[in-house]
């Protein structure tokens, strides 16, 4: 037991300091208004349409969601160690008896953290445009909403994975194709069994979509 409970301790400090550092970054704050402004551009479409108000808000607010929440996610994971690596506040961790695998939890749940907190902060202010146009905050809604983070949460871990042993730009632009080829995967699985078909390329696409992660699974039909 004194085992696990330090092992705890010392996961639960790392993720702390790592929340705490995270959310102190004014570029979320930005970031977050700009979704809202675009929640509330929304209802002026849905003025322009007819009875279409509550489609188009909710449509609107779920994109901007998932596009800023993957920007945020991108940025939170990429910059993981490079930061840690800037700043030096890595030496003061690693040099002490703190496995590398304590290390990395403890960050991505702060990562993971901040993420919860900004995608509950979205929905809960979609949820209220909902509500003034007159619309229901239904139980798709609420599924959609709680999706939209568990893919934040995954981009995040992806963006560490390639964070721990390449650069920023290249971990950025990993992550970033690996998210867009999980994206299309329908498409590109469309391709590979209707035009490629008889074409090599139709093996390399197959391979791609079996190791990629299947970010569609994450959308509400």
């Amino acid at each position: 037991d004194g085992v696990v409970r330090l092992v705890l301790m010392r996961i639960s400090a790392i993720a702390k300091n790592t929340f705490r550092e995270a959310s102190r970054n004014r570029v979320f704050a930005v970031l977050v208004l700009f979704c809202v402004a675009m929640m509330a551009f929304s209802i002026v479409l849905g003025r322009l349409s007819v009875h279409e108000e509550v489609r188009v808000m909710m449509d609107l607010g779920l994109a901007g969601m998932d596009l800023v929440g993957v920007v945020i996610a991108l940025f939170l994971g990429v910059n993981l160690l490079s930061k840690e690596l800037e700043k030096k506040t890595v030496y003061a961790v690693l040099p002490k008896p703190l496995p590398r695998w304590q290390f990395v939890v403890g960050k991505f749940l702060g990562l993971g953290g901040v993420m919860t907190a900004l995608i509950v902060a979205m929905s809960s202010v979609l949820n209220l445009f909902v509500l003034f146009v007159g619309g229901d905050v239904s139980e798709v809604l609420l599924r959609a909403e709680l999706l939209v983070m568990f893919e934040m949460l995954l981009v995040v871990a992806i963006a560490m994975f390639f964070a721990s042993f390449s650069s920023p730009y290249l971990s950025a632009m990993f992550t970033a194709g690996v998210w867009l080829i999980g994206r299309g995967s329908g498409e590109l699985e469309a391709l590979a069994t209707g035009k490629l078909a008889e074409s090599p390329v139709r093996f390399l696409i197959e391979g791609i979509l079996a190791v990629a992660p299947d970010f569609s699974l994450f959308f509400v039909s």
